[in-house]
């Protein structure tokens, strides 16, 4: 599994790093305009992301601007329906106004900090991802 981790904070990069060790190739970024760029680069190098792991408050872009970044990128492709990547949200912000919204530009899930890793684990699962460990 390839998984990208959009986190601006360094202890919740760790943490999520962490908490996702051996399950895949992991990519942290910190700021929206490099995840942008660096989903566009696996894009078109056709070894995109399994999983992206997209915190709503970040420098430059916002998680949302990002993931209707990601959606415009993958339809620019031809790239549709379940052959898109799995995105799930993370964020401080429990209002009802962002959660709409993540999910209008169609993420899988939304997870509310702190993120716990149970709960993050069984959200990956839902998306159809086998969790065992990778060499």
């Amino acid at each position: 599994m390839k998984i990208l981790i959009v986190e601006d904070e360094l202890a919740g990069q760790k943490l999520l790093q962490l908490f996702l060790k051996g399950l895949g190739e992991i990519e942290v970024t910190g700021d929206g305009e490099s995840a942008l760029a660096r989903f566009q680069k696996t894009l078109e190098a056709k070894e995109p992301f399994d999983l992206v792991l997209l915190d709503i408050m970040l420098p430059q872009l916002s998680g949302l601007q990002v993931l209707a970044g990601i959606r415009s990128l993958e339809s620019s492709k031809g790239i549709g329906g379940l052959d898109c990547v799995k995105v799930i949200m993370l964020t401080a912000l429990h209002d009802s106004e962002n959660i709409m919204k993540s999910f209008r530009l169609q993420a899988e899930a939304y997870i509310s900090k702190p993120i716990d890793k149970e709960k993050l684990l069984q959200e990956i699962r839902k998306l159809g991802f086998s969790l065992k460990s990778t060499p």
